[in-house]
């Protein structure tokens, strides 16, 4: 499996969490930056991401930035794309068996490494339960 990884500057730290925590557990990754902690404008990463799972470059994506709001927001603009913006493990959880979230976005200035390694423990020990979720998820394909 596949997975893009992308942040912000001050995602960047957490990003390198990441980064060995997928390493550790076997997955193939495509980091597509920043490649350090000097000042990017998030919009650009969120997109290199979005775009390389909207594409089937990879398999799924992570984001990080300081809140893993903004990154969320501009990930969520992509077609095909349902990032979800986890705080905890359990909102990956059921980010993944109720939303069929292809990106997990994390908020960088308020996780810590040992909950952001659970959180990706539970996004990737998860899939879509499908069913009563199903017809939700395609109504939020774009409408317009």
């Amino acid at each position: 499996m596949k997975i893009a990884v992308g942040s912000d500057h001050a995602g960047f730290a957490s990003k390198q969490t990441v980064i060995a925590w997928l390493e550790r557990n076997g997955y193939a990754i495509n980091d597509l930056g920043p490649y350090n902690e000097e000042s990017v404008d998030y919009p650009d990463y969120a997109r290199e991401v979005a775009f390389a799972v909207a594409d089937g470059l990879c398999d799924s994506g992570i984001l990080l930035c300081g809140t893993g709001i903004g990154v969320s927001i501009a990930a969520n603009k992509v077609k095909g794309i349902r990032a979800a913006l986890a705080c905890n493990p359990e909102f990956a959880s059921l980010a993944r068996q109720h939303n069929n979230a292809n990106i997990l976005c994390l908020p960088a200035r308020f996780t810590d490494p040992a909950t952001i390694e659970q959180t990706l423990h539970n996004w990737f020990s998860s899939s879509f339960e499908g069913g009563r979720h199903e017809k939700r998820v395609n109504k939020i394909e774009p409408c317009c």
